[in-house]
């Protein structure tokens, strides 16, 4: 996974530390959230000291649970609650047809576009070298792996189509195209530098149509 800028130097940035105790330990752990900065961190601490009892402990109560009943699939590295996740325990999904991602919130961008009954590849991230992610961090093995009895005939590639994406593809056609699969990356509809989180349902969707062959 890529690291932020300040990972290594200890604590993230934060507020001066105006206050004491439980409240100030609340506000840093929320400040290491990613996307949430100092500021940020004192709303959302405050939005809970402010909030009912029984609202905090079913926050608290979801965060438990979560980190003891979610896991990653097995076969694929989506999040599951079991050992496979639903899509790859699902028979109806195609088995020629692979669509490698970077994260699991990728795989529910796409599966709201209904377009692809394949099945997917989650690689935990993408080749960044300015953060220390290389190759050999990411779930690129298992996807070679995957690939070895002959079933899947197509890989489509889904990375974000950023500098870390497109770099992580390139990586990809390289890898896969010696082994004899049919490789291809999704097409126009997708705006160089944004996330595949945030792309709209029929923006996703052309870009499946108009996917292009890797040559």
């Amino acid at each position: 996974m890529a690291r932020a800028w300040w990972a290594g130097w200890g604590k993230p940035p934060t507020l001066e530390r105006m206050y004491d105790g439980a409240v100030q330990d609340l506000i840093d752990e929320l400040g290491r959230l990613p996307g949430i900065g100092p500021k940020s961190a004192q709303r959302i601490a405050f939005h809970i000291l402010g909030s009912d009892g029984v609202d905090v402990q079913r926050l608290a109560d979801a965060l438990t649970t979560v980190k003891e009943k979610v896991r990653f699939c097995a076969t694929c590295g989506n999040v599951a609650e079991s050992e496979l996740c639903r899509i790859c325990a699902d028979p109806r999904r195609s088995l020629d047809l692979l669509c490698v991602v970077e994260e699991p919130k990728d795989v529910v961008a796409i599966e709201r576009t209904r377009e692809f009954r394949g099945r997917y590849h989650v690689l935990g991230g993408a080749i960044d070298p300015m953060n220390g992610v290389g190759p050999d961090e990411l779930r690129i093995r298992e996807l070679i792996s995957r690939l070895g009895d002959g079933t899947i005939t197509e890989v489509i590639i889904a990375t974000d189509p950023n500098i870390e994406g497109e770099a992580t593809a390139t990586y990809l056609s390289r890898m896969l195209l010696p082994l004899g699969v049919a490789v291809s990356r999704l097409a126009s509809g997708l705006p160089v530098g944004g996330d595949l989180e945030y792309a709209d349902e029929v923006t996703l969707g052309r870009a499946f149509e108009g996917r292009r062959r890797v040559t």
